[in-house]
């Protein structure tokens, strides 16, 4: 490619994918090109007039510095472009100097002012662009203007810009930390604040900048367990892992019992005998008895907001990201109880098969909770068997966990797995092996033999490294029971010839020095050979040799004199000086002379002590003092910035520092006004009947939502009577309008046939709407079901969706006491359901309507439909566009609530409309039909606004229609799960 080729190619702005890159250096031939000339004609670009030359060098400079480059020379003319009216430059701009702020700080400085000016934007993402690169620019000089634009940021209308704010904060600390005392102001200020895109970045900053200040957390603590479900997945992480170390210091270990009971039941023994047993294992059996006793006295409660801690982050085990799954996860073996930390191992199984790049870390976890829990993994025991395309880091992490698993029940299935394993052409993964079975050896005593002898097989292996893992194996299983295995030592002493590994040759001659009495004639053989050859041995082997030596002469002086001192003259010449001085002090020490000291009198006793059989632990024991899932956790040791796990308090804190004031709104005059002001409930409720008192972040019980699930509250007594007693002070004038208004329903419905009256609420479907087979008459044996989404609210629950069914009985028989049972439903929905319908004749047509609340999400509500005699499972789900209610917005209130909803909040798709589908009216009635929105009046653009049912989110689509059919559809959503499942089905009804 020639250089004028490449200049005109860099003008045009095109470029080809396989196109070369030239370097800067000489010597590479980049002298040749033109990259001189790129740069100067993206300053020509950068400096005309026209924006849209500007907009395409910024693009151009953007993709250079994501590709890698280097473009910190075209800083002066980027940065002229900060004040460009264009907003499209001027994102881009920004996006460039908070890249190269850092390296350009003198031209950086020169336009503050522009950038002070930018955080006034009334665009979001100018402002927050604007304090990213005021965050950027590492000088201590401006720091009081980075602290002004952080605390105004701070207090910003707009979540994303209070979200960077946060992200700013430990910036600042890193460059001045005397600043502490004013960024913990900011810190509190946004730890108050109640939206879930602020939460995760805001505890980062606290984590960062002040964990000591745990009293900070207090009154948001039940505010951050609620909203955890919502919050983006790397802040759920930040935030469960703060919470977890926050549950330590506060609430009480819900295992107590069981480790007041280990506590008194290990009392660790010396590690040599000694007479003062009898009396330290009755001490033992004292302690015991009284922590027993403790534990029987001292029943554990939990407490409700521990309780909210462990339920609202259990529904995050299905999180599609592995690191908030492994975040729950430690949080659970960390605080849960004995009896519930098993949930978490059906999620790690999952991790295992579906994340490969992160099967490390958790076998790592894995291998740390098996030891401590074994009986959580044990269903799972396959899920560990090694495959042969498994790395050897995986396949080792993977043997220590069926290691820990091996218990009576499953070690002859384990054992046949470790045998195919011992054939593997991985050497690394061969000794891992037997290191493997010797350590279940060594814990189940009923296959010990049976291992000693598969690993004496091993020692007739072709194969050196596996014989010499397998005789230091076998030597450490032989110091359990010596006498019984002297055969076993014959035949490694026989090895001896063959086996040149040193480690391996050591461990032999160690055996038989340590148990020579056991083999009597072949000991004082085995020293002679290894005389003959000490000279050319390696080092570890030479020690060896001079013990065993010492050792057979006080045990057999007449066969072994000679020899010993043969060798130990040869180890006074060694070139290796531990040899010399362990050659010379042996000599005084087991050969008397004059000059000898007592010492000598005791030799026997120093050489010939019983030593106590080695203790085969996995590597993995002790290490869960570390938090799970931390650095110091995978490398065994405490890494830097690392916050130790805190333990558990003797006593519990006081837990009213966690109550916050709830708001007086029952001294409201009108019901209306009361319902403004109640609080949203969480997204997940909850499903499993545990409850507890002020579970919201503002203190609200969810009562209502209990009394309409199918599961009670009985397990849990926690709640008080005081808030029960105020719950119904406060609940009683609605109650009584409630009965008033009811009394005045029923006495109309009694004037109403009875066909009619079993009905909760039968609303007129429009003839636009959609109807869907929920049961079909073959299957239904005569009784079919249709259901339509009415999109009218549904009086008894605002927060659900009114769903109209009509029943057909196409049977020749009647069908009596149509009802439903057994809903099943995901986390946080709920179902009103419609009255039983106690006699629908042959051939007759009736109508009910339930309530569903969807949760703001697509997931079906399952359930079972039952008549007299038969029950049928059927379920419904939702489109997108039925979980939303229009909502009349102004054309000035449309454009105002989009402006702080774009950015990360707006998806924008370009489209080619259908034929029929190119007028106003068409366009209007598809997008009505697709989604339950509201026409925006007097809209430059087809405007449309609503909200979600449930959240009440807001929703605004606008569809601006070009020339030729084209189009381009925007979507601005609080939730953006909502809006991408919206654009999919917009499109769809534009496009058809």
């Amino acid at each position: 490619m020639s250089a004028s080729s490449a200049f005109n190619d860099e003008k045009g702005g095109s470029s080809s994918v396989g196109e070369p890159e030239y370097g800067h250096d000489p010597a590479s031939g980049g002298i040749f090109s033109s990259d001189y000339k790129r740069h100067d004609d993206l300053k020509e670009m950068l400096d005309s007039n026209k924006d849209s030359l500007k907009l395409e060098a910024m693009k151009r400079i953007v993709a250079m510095i994501a590709r890698g480059k280097n473009a910190s020379d075209l800083f002066p003319a980027v940065v002229k472009n900060v004040a460009c009216k264009n907003i499209e430059v001027k994102k881009l701009v920004y996006v460039y100097l908070v890249r190269y702020a850092e390296e350009q700080q003198d031209l950086a400085l020169l336009s503050i002012s522009t950038f002070q000016r930018g955080l006034k934007d009334p665009n979001q993402l100018i402002r927050a662009s604007a304090l990213r690169v005021l965050s950027s620019i590492r000088v201590t000089i401006i720091v009081p203007i980075m602290m002004l634009a952080i605390k105004e940021a701070a207090s910003d209308m707009s979540p994303y810009v209070r979200k960077t704010a946060a992200h700013a904060i430990p910036k600042l600390y890193s460059l001045d930390p005397e600043q502490k005392d004013q960024l913990i102001e900011v810190i509190e200020k946004l730890l108050a604040d109640k939206t879930t895109l602020v939460a995760g970045s805001v505890v980062m900053a606290f984590e960062e900048v002040c964990p000591e200040r745990i009293d900070l957390i207090h009154k948001n603590y039940r505010k951050l367990c609620n909203l955890l479900i919502d919050v983006e997945e790397w802040g759920q992480v930040v935030i469960i892992n703060m919470l977890t170390r926050y549950a330590r210091t506060q609430f009480l270990n819900p295992n107590i019992n069981e480790s007041l009971l280990e506590e008194g039941g290990s009392g660790d023994k010396t590690f040599y005998g000694s007479d003062e047993d009898e009396d330290e294992d009755e001490e033992e059996k004292e302690k015991k008895a009284e922590a027993a006793a403790m534990a029987k006295r001292k029943p554990y409660v939990m407490d409700p907001d521990h309780r909210l801690l462990l339920r609202n982050t259990k529904p995050l085990l299905q999180s599609r990201n592995a690191a908030v799954v492994m975040a729950v996860a430690q949080l659970y073996f960390h605080l849960a109880p004995k009896a519930e930390v098993g949930v978490i191992a059906k999620a790690l199984v999952r991790l295992l098969r579906s994340h490969s790049e992160v099967q490390y870390v958790v076998l790592q976890n894995v291998a740390t909770m098996s030891i401590k829990r074994r009986g959580m993994f044990e269903p799972y025991l396959k899920s560990f068997y090694i495959r042969s395309t498994d790395p050897t880091q995986i396949k080792v992490l993977k043997l220590e966990v069926l290691t820990n698993l091996a218990n009576e029940t499953n070690i002859s299935t384990i054992l046949r797995e470790f045998q195919t394993y011992i054939k593997s052409m991985d050497k690394d993964f061969v000794a891992a092996t037997i290191q493997a079975i010797g350590r279940c050896a060594t814990n189940i005593s009923e296959v010990r033999d049976t291992c000693l002898n598969g690993l004496v097989q091993l020692l007739s292996n072709r194969d050196e490294l596996v014989v010499a893992e397998s005789v230091v194996v076998i030597k450490k299983l032989l110091q359990m029971q010596p006498e019984k295995h002297s055969d076993i030592i014959k035949h490694m002493a026989k090895l001896t010839d063959n086996i040149q590994v040193p480690m391996a040759r050591a461990s032999i001659l160690w055996l038989i020095g340590e148990y020579c009495e056991h083999v009597p004639k072949i000991a004082p053989d085995v020293l002679r050979k290894m005389a003959k050859s000490f000279t050319n041995e390696e080092d570890i082997v030479k020690l060896q040799i001079i013990n065993l030596a010492a050792k057979l002469y006080l045990t057999n002086s007449k066969q072994t004199k000679l020899l010993t001192q043969y060798v130990l003259n040869l180890a006074k010449y060694d070139q290796n000086y531990d040899i010399r001085d362990r050659a010379r002090f042996i000599r005084q020490l087991i050969v008397p002379t004059e000059k000898s000291g007592a010492l000598s009198k005791y030799a026997k006793k120093l050489f010939l002590a019983l030593k106590p059989a080695p203790i085969l632990e996995s590597p993995f024991k002790d290490r869960d003092h570390f938090q799970l899932g931390s650095l110091s956790h995978l490398l065994n040791a405490k890494a830097g910035g690392y916050q130790e796990l805190p333990d558990w308090p003797e006593a519990a804190p006081d837990p009213s520092v966690r109550n916050v004031e709830v708001p007086e709104w029952t001294k409201c005059s009108s019901r209306e006004k009361r319902k403004e002001k109640k609080v949203e409930k969480p997204f997940y409720t909850d499903s499993e009947g545990e409850s507890g008192p002020t579970e919201s972040a503002d203190s609200e019980s969810d009562s209502a939502s209990g009394s309409e699930s199918s599961s009670g509250s009985e397990e849990s007594g926690s709640g008080s009577e005081s808030e029960e007693s105020k719950e119904a002070s406060e609940s009683e004038e609605e109650e009584e309008e409630e009965e008033e208004e009811q009394k005045k329903k029923k006495k109309k419905d009694l004037k109403k046939p009875v066909q009619e009256r079993v009905f909760l609420q039968t609303i007129a479907p429009s003839s636009t709407l959609k109807s869907y087979e929920l049961l079909h008459r073959i299957t239904g044996e005569g009784l079919s079901v249709e259901y339509c989404f009415s999109r009218q609210p549904f009086s008894p629950d605002a927060n659900m969706v009114a769903v109209q069914m009509q029943f057909t009985n196409n049977a020749s028989s009647d069908t009596k006491n149509l009802h439903i049972e057994d809903v099943k439903l995901q986390s946080g929905m709920r179902v009103k359901e419609f009255p039983e319908i106690e006699l629908l004749p042959a051939g007759e047509t009736a109508t009910a309507v339930m309530g569903i609340d969807f949760c703001d999400s697509t997931q079906a509500a399952n359930f079972q439909l039952c008549t007299h005699t038969r029950k049928f499972f059927v379920s419904i789900q939702p489109p997108v566009g039925e979980l939303m209610r229009p909502v009349f917005l102004t054309e000035n209130e449309f454009k105002k609530e989009q402006g702080q909803l774009m950015g990360m909040n707006e998806i924008t798709e370009k489209l080619t409309l259908d034929v029929k589908c190119r007028n106003e009216h068409a366009i209007v009635q598809r997008v009505t039909t697709a989604a339950n929105l509201s026409r925006v009046p007097c809209g430059s653009d087809k405007e449309f606004a609503g909200r979600t049912v449930t959240s009440g989110s807001l929703v605004l689509v606008t569809v601006a229609t070009k020339e030729e059919g084209a189009a381009q559809l925007t979507v601005n959503c609080e939730k953006m799960v909502i809006g991408t499942m919206l654009v999919k089905d917009i499109l769809q009804a534009l496009t058809q």
